[in-house]
């Protein structure tokens, strides 16, 4: 389930040196019955402001992927989640974070979108017409072209 560390931005300088934490996050990769999915533009304030994502958030102390999941998506979004399925797990070494990138599924949520963030959001299907896209999303989209068979699309990581 878990894939290779991803390097983003190698060429910029590490926050904190090598024995730096890993910081867990729940990801949401909300799937339409129709196979679009879900992407959300960062907010401006956060690292890498207008990069376009997959909606989740960091774990809290006690808290399983399935509930800190829950939590940052009625928070975020403001949707209640129906069963999840935990899909894959990608470590990204990212300048300022290294992230544990806990990737669920979601086919089942109540709730109209509310971007309680103000970013902005689109459903997608292959190849994405919404860029840059995270580092940390990469990967996803690349499993989604491996899924369905796609060829036409090539993405990196910048």
């Amino acid at each position: 389930m878990s894939n290779p560390l991803l390097m983003a931005d190698a060429d910029r300088q590490r926050e904190g040196g090598a024995d730096r934490p890993v910081v867990d996050v729940a990801v949401g990769v909300l799937i339409r019955p129709d196979g679009h999915f879900l992407l959300t533009s960062r907010p401006e304030g956060k690292v890498y402001a207008g990069y376009w994502e997959f909606p989740g958030g960091k774990l809290e102390a006690d808290e399983s992927v399935e509930q800190a999941l829950a939590r940052e998506l009625h928070e975020e979004l403001g949707i209640s989640i129906g069963r999840t399925v935990r899909w894959k797990e990608q470590l990204v070494d990212y300048p300022h974070a290294l992230v544990r990138l806990n990737f669920c599924k979601v086919h089942e949520w109540e709730g109209p979108l509310q971007m309680r963030e103000g970013q902005s959001f689109a459903w997608q299907c292959l190849p994405v017409q919404v860029m840059p896209v995270l580092p940390g999303t990469v990967p996803v989209l690349q499993w989604f072209a491996q899924e369905q068979g796609f060829q036409g699309a090539t993405y990196s990581v910048a």
